[in-house]
Formats: structure tokens, C-alpha cells, sequence
């Protein structure tokens, strides 16, 4: 399975897992100049700008640990451009979280949801 094809699965794993947790999916993979947001999702007074990373295994670290400051970084910054797009700055409350989804053999899935991985 080609890293972008999982990719893809792994959102729609993501999406799923937040819908199912009463979420309401306001964006999928939300793109500006300065970087990207896999998944804007909402819950009640919050909006969670959410890094999906999908792996099949932690060989080389937890898929959360390739969120690193840089990346970080980006997603504060996109997610400023979409608050400002939505007239929103200051009428929500904003969280960042990441989503780690681990592909597993049979075509089952684990999700891990850190939400407040990081503050922007």
C-alpha cells in the first residue's frame, strides 16, 4: 500500500472516529499558502484543528512524534488563516490535537486521539 493511499485511509479513519464522538467535521484537508489542515472538526464551544498521522507500526517513532515544531508551526499559522477567513478570531475557543492512526493487519484500525497535543 503506496504512504499516500494510507494516508487517505487514515484521515477517513480520523473523520469517522470524530464523527462517532459527536464531532461535526467543519473542513478535510483545508489548504492556504502557509500549510495545511487535515481535519477541522468541532464539539460544542470547540474547534479542533487536527494533524492526522497514519502508520503501520513505531519503528521509527509514534506517528505523533513526527509533529514536530515546525510542523507545529504550520498548522498554528494555517489555522489563524482559517479563523480569519470565518470571521471566528475571537468567537471560539481553538485546540490542536493529532490523531494517530495505526494501520493493522486484516484491515483493522487503531486510533490514539491526543487532544491538546500542542498550543499555538
Amino acid at each position: 500500500m503506496k504512504n499516500q493511499i494510507l494516508g487517505r485511509q487514515g484521515e477517513q479513519v480520523a473523520a469517522d472516529f470524530l464523527l462517532r464522538h459527536g464531532y461535526e467535521i467543519c473542513a478535510r484537508n483545508f489548504r492556504v499558502p502557509v500549510g495545511e489542515i487535515d481535519i477541522i472538526a468541532r464539539q460544542g464551544e470547540v474547534l479542533a484543528f487536527v494533524e492526522v498521522k497514519t502508520r503501520r507500526g513505531t519503528r521509527y517513532g509514534t506517528p505523533a512524534q513526527a509533529v514536530n515544531f515546525h510542523k507545529q508551526k504550520k498548522i498554528v499559522q494555517t489555522a489563524r488563516w482559517f479563523l480569519r477567513q470565518k470571521h471566528l478570531e475571537d468567537r471560539c475557543f481553538c485546540r490542536f490535537d493529532v490523531i494517530e492512526v495505526y494501520a493493522l493487519p486484516e484491515r483493522k484500525w487503531r486510533v490514539h486521539h491526543l487532544a491538546g497535543a500542542f498550543e499555538g
